[in-house]
């Protein structure tokens, strides 16, 4: 613990001389055209910053603790030429609320995903969440923590640890809740997330990160033509206001199956299928067959332009696919990008949503004296 604190003293230091900075020169920017400076800024008190992972490999992330953010991801194509392939802004302004109400890249908590109608019950007693998404509790509420500063309690080139302490009635979720993030980048052009999280009081928690990927580099082409693959036989189905029905059915003969792998847009404007009409393409949980097995390829996307791969590797046991329905044209992103309907797709690792209304359903409660874990693996490659 005494190294945590002292990390916690020495980003304090460097983060009030970096407030105190001039406008860094073009030498300075990072390798996606960031320029650091740009994220300085006071939100409720706390100050918020870029941290820039790399490796020896070339790649770089770039991270904001305001929401927790992924802001860049350079990696390199089957040329060895580098892209940027997340969706993000060029500067903190464009994070906070009152300018881009997004989850553009962050580490969402304390609830991702639905809950229904907002509403979970403890012990007997019911708690009325936040109702922000067609009547239901989504992503942790008005104020969750995509929009509150993380602490960042350690950094160094290929790694930063962010916290979050959670008052009792955060978004009048129960509990003082105390979390941590962990972003690594690894030798293998890895981002490693570790979720760690505990309670005073009985609470629920389902955390991720909701970055929009866009592997072909360029956010004006459309992800459609990215090639999808989830290991998954079945889907939890939603209704017409994206709620879970409480069914687990078969992906096999939908436009659900990505068993083998296909592109994201070869059914995508399939609305005579209910499941696309509901949810305006896909907005869904996958129930992956890779049982809690973070060895095993739960997704995996590649670009064919670009030759770029993700995998997705977890101990959830399930994963969201989003892609990018809401995305309408009405935001500008980094470079002065417009973000458009598929600009990009969202592979969120998670427990199911309502699963606080699901007993049937791998349990997301937590209990004073337990840990919340959670781990996923954002792994880049390249196809020839």
């Amino acid at each position: 613990m005494n190294y945590w604190k002292s990390s916690a003293l020495c980003v304090s230091i460097a983060l009030a001389m970096s407030a105190c900075g001039n406008k860094q020169s073009d030498s300075q920017l990072t390798a996606s055209g960031l320029n650091p400076d740009d994220f300085v800024t006071d939100v409720n008190g706390k100050t918020t910053g870029l941290y820039t992972l790399t490796n020896d490999n070339g790649m770089e992330v770039c991270v904001t603790n305001f929401g927790g953010r992924l802001v860049s991801i350079m990696v390199p194509d089957r040329d060895g030429k580098f892209h940027d392939v997340v969706l993000g802004f060029d500067s903190i302004a464009d994070y906070l609320p009152q300018n881009n109400a997004s989850d553009f890249g962050a580490a969402i908590g304390r609830y991702a995903n639905r809950i229904n109608q907002g509403r979970i019950v403890l012990d007997g007693d019911t708690v009325q969440l936040p109702r922000n998404n067609f009547g239901h509790c989504l992503h942790g509420g008005l104020t969750g923590w995509q929009y509150q500063v993380y602490d960042v309690t350690s950094v160094n080139d290929s790694s930063i640890v962010l916290t979050m302490h959670s008052p009792d009635g955060d978004n009048n979720f129960p509990g003082n809740v105390e979390a941590t993030v962990t972003y690594t980048l690894t030798a293998d052009n890895a981002i490693d997330i570790d979720y760690k999280a505990t309670t005073d009081k009985k609470t629920v928690i389902n955390m991720t990160n909701h970055s929009y990927f866009n592997l072909n580099g360029d956010p004006d082409s459309s992800i459609v033509d990215n090639i999808l693959y989830v290991c998954a036989d079945t889907f939890t189905p939603v209704d017409r206001t994206y709620m879970t029905t409480g069914e687990i059915v078969p992906v096999e003969g939908t436009p659900m199956d990505f068993t083998t792998p296909k592109a994201v847009g070869q059914d995508i404007a399939n609305t005579d299928y209910d499941q696309i009409k509901f949810g305006n393409g896909y907005d869904h949980n996958w129930v992956l067959n890779t049982a809690g097995d973070d060895s095993q390829v739960a997704a995996k996307l590649v670009a064919p332009t670009t030759g770029i791969t993700l995998e997705v590797l977890t101990d959830e046991p399930g994963i969201q696919v989003y892609s990018g329905n809401f995305l309408d044209g009405k935001v500008t992103g980094k470079k002065g990008k417009v973000y458009k309907q598929r600009s990009g797709i969202c592979l969120e690792t998670q427990h199911y949503p309502d699963s606080p209304n699901k007993a049937e359903w791998p349990s997301v409660v937590l209990e004073p004296g337990q840990t919340y874990s959670s781990h996923c693996v954002f792994k880049f490659g390249v196809e020839k």
